[in-house]
């Protein structure tokens, strides 16, 4: 985990220059008051998606912590606040030109559900990657009106053709975050928070990949409820914003994980840097493995369904310090999870914690060898969860590799020791080497 904390800066912040494509009418940074008008056009389309009390948490940290359900919307994602906001604001002219926009699937679905609401028509581009549940549910939402193209493997790479179809066709882009009525609606979330709680919250953790949410929740807050400190998680796989932080300005990462597939962005956006840069912001990275146990305890222990972005702020809490009696509020920002997935989740956290390991085992070419590596090796709650020699055509030399899986992660050094004292010669293949990147 890193942490980066960006002091306010003194004078006025001005709004970065439009990236091309955009068809922003605003030129100032978004403020409280537009959160508010933004709220006003969202009634009756956003749901106010319910504050819950998290004993498990809050027993965790000693703090008051609260989840933000937007796994709850009806999109199952904040990401209709924004596009909606946006789209409702565009003119005859802009809407009949047809809208064009990227995603990852989130914001996807909420364009798609504002074109169904609005009667335009749109073209959306998704990576290849963009789980197979989003896909369908762009669908879903969009019906008829809405036509999903997938290309390249990250969202930049379907950035990028949407900017080329709106250059060559003329149509009106609904940025996913790169636009202050995007982040504006975003920030109603901080808007229902304040009017659901009895007191305002000290602390909000919020998932940043592009950065229009955390633009947003900043903005309201400076202005409504100075005192509360936002914290800004991103997975450590694409940490664009603390990239951006240090370098002093957005810069583009050479190679991002995909694996969190909301918040996997190669650059964060300028309106957001601007936003976020200017106020004390804290940035948390949070490996991907504790993304994934934080799912799976939501999933176990308060039924949450979360997608790995939706679980970042969940992570964060053990990466922050929070004062006792704290009031903590940690945004569920979506629950747009395939449960395919859940087999790759499982093992990441597995992995992260320390229970999941990988050998190359060379055998001894004797009979016994194998009843000698389970007996002898093995720990008593240890167990293999994968065998698989590496020569498939010849088993009598060459290493098998293993899959064990141990009973508690202190275990590991005794099973190291047995391995040492074994007539076998072992390599323990360890998470970031090239090897290993062939087992995940």
């Amino acid at each position: 985990m890193v942490r980066v904390i960006v002091s306010t800066t003194s004078g006025p912040v001005t709004a970065p220059a439009a990236p091309s494509g955009t068809a922003r009418t605003e030129s100032a940074l978004p403020t409280a008051a537009d959160v508010d008008a933004a709220a006003g056009r969202l009634r009756g389309i956003a749901t106010v998606t319910p504050l819950e009390p998290c004993d498990r948490l809050s027993a965790d940290t000693g703090a008051r912590v609260f989840l933000k359900r937007e796994d709850l919307q009806r999109v199952r994602s904040y990401k209709l606040r924004g596009a909606y906001n946006l789209m409702v604001q565009l003119t005859e002219t802009e809407r009949a030109a047809g809208i064009v926009a990227a995603s990852a699937g989130n914001h996807a679905q909420g364009v798609a559900f504002a074109c169904r609401m609005l009667g335009v028509r749109g073209r959306i581009y998704v990576p290849t990657t963009t789980p197979r549940q989003k896909r369908d549910r762009i669908a879903f939402h969009g019906g008829d009106l809405v036509q999903v193209i997938s290309v390249g493997s990250t969202f930049d790479a379907a950035a990028a053709a949407a900017a080329e179809d709106v250059a060559r066709t003329g149509a009106t882009i609904v940025p996913p975050f790169d636009d202050p009525r995007t982040a504006a609606g975003q920030g109603t979330i901080a808007a229902e928070i304040l009017d659901q709680l009895d007191t305002a919250p000290d602390v909000v953790v919020v998932p940043v990949g592009g950065g229009g949410c955390a633009a947003g929740i900043a903005t309201y807050l400076a202005e409504r409820s100075p005192h509360t400190r936002v914290v800004a998680a991103e997975p450590a796989g694409a940490a664009s914003l603390t990239a951006a932080l240090v370098a002093g300005g957005p810069v583009t990462l050479d190679e991002i994980d995909p694996f969190v597939d909301g918040a996997a962005v190669r650059r964060i956006g300028a309106l957001p840097y601007a936003v976020l840069s200017a106020r004390e912001t804290e940035v948390v990275q949070i490996d991907e493995g504790a993304i994934c146990t934080a799912m799976l305890d939501l999933y176990q222990s308060e039924g949450v369904i979360a997608e790995p972005a939706g679980a970042l702020s969940v992570a964060a809490l053990a990466a922050i310090t929070v004062p006792a009696d704290a009031t903590v509020v940690c945004l569920v920002s979506g629950g747009n999870n395939d449960v395919s997935r859940y087999g790759e989740i499982l093992e990441r956290s597995l992995v992260h914690r320390g229970l999941k390991h990988y050998f190359l085992v060379d055998f001894p070419q004797e009979p016994g060898a194998l009843r000698t590596f389970l007996d002898s090796v093995l720990g008593p709650d240890d167990d293999i969860t994968l065998f698989e020699y590496v020569k498939r055509n010849n088993r009598e030399t060459g290493a098998a590799l293993v899959g064990v899986e141990l009973g508690v992660a202190g275990a590991l050094s005794e099973l190291l020791e047995r391995m040492e004292a074994s007539p076998m010669h072992v390599e323990h293949l360890e998470p970031g080497t090239p090897a290993y990147r062939y087992l995940t």
